[in-house]
């Protein structure tokens, strides 16, 4: 990963000849901000490790949908001392097409939630991480 800044708050980064951009709202908005690009990698990151847990399992499911969330205290950011500059809590919303039995869900969401490395990120940072999860029957 290469990334390029012109002393402004985007950035540019460059990931195997694919271009992403960070930016802040207030400062031009031409993307996500660093902290929503890491929601992001977690969201991206937990639908590989969904579909590789899945087929290892031989979890039949059609698609899933996710949303995720966190509270930062911005004062963090700014400086003040004894103020984490990152995520107090993330909460993650699975929906999972599927017609498995409960009992496979939560076997999967149990394999999921142990391998997924960028989660395990989150809470090695002491970050409270919860996922709901969810079954939409197809």
């Amino acid at each position: 990963v290469s990334a390029h800044n012109e002393a402004t708050a985007r950035s540019v980064m460059t990931v195997r000849g694919h271009q992403v951009v960070t930016d802040e709202p207030n400062d031009g908005d031409t993307g996500p901000t660093p902290l929503e690009a890491t929601l992001s990698a977690l969201l991206g990151c937990e639908g590989v490790i969904i579909y590789r847990c899945a087929g290892a399992m031989g979890f039949r499911y059609s698609g899933v949908e996710m949303e995720a969330e966190g509270e930062v205290d911005q004062r963090g950011s700014r400086g003040v001392r004894g103020v984490r500059p990152y995520f107090n809590w993330v909460r993650m919303t699975i929906r999972i097409r599927s017609d498995e039995p409960p009992e496979r869900l939560e076997r999967l969401k149990r394999n999921v939630e142990y391998r997924c490395p960028v989660m395990n990120l989150f809470r090695a940072a002491d970050v409270d991480v919860e996922a709901r999860w969810e079954m939409v029957p197809e």
